[in-house]
């Protein structure tokens, strides 16, 4: 490659191509560090992302109210529940 060609390429890929080779013409081996790892405690569970019953939240398991029991008037203007031969026959007639 003439000189022109490496001086452009060392212009646009911010390099030279002396440094990055050692005298014997191979280039230096990569350089390795250790890391730092994220957990504060021996616990598994706190390098774990909340989720499920542990997201600790409005909607969590053991912060949820009483069930909902609705008004006397909501419950008498509910229609009766059908039978089974009722809806054994729904069921064929959405299924076909």
């Amino acid at each position: 490659m003439s000189g022109f060609a490496k001086n452009l390429k060392s212009k646009l890929f911010g390099k030279s191509n002396k440094a990055s080779h050692t005298a014997s013409g191979k280039q230096p081996e990569p350089a390795f560090s250790i890391q730092p790892h994220p957990a504060t405690t021996n616990d598994p569970a706190d390098l774990q992302a909340p989720g499920g019953l542990k997201h600790n939240g409005a909607m969590d398991a053991f912060h949820a109210r009483d069930p909902h029991v609705p008004s006397d008037t909501i419950r008498n203007n509910l229609p009766e529940p059908l039978t089974r031969k009722e809806l054994h026959a729904r069921q064929a007639e959405l299924n076909n």
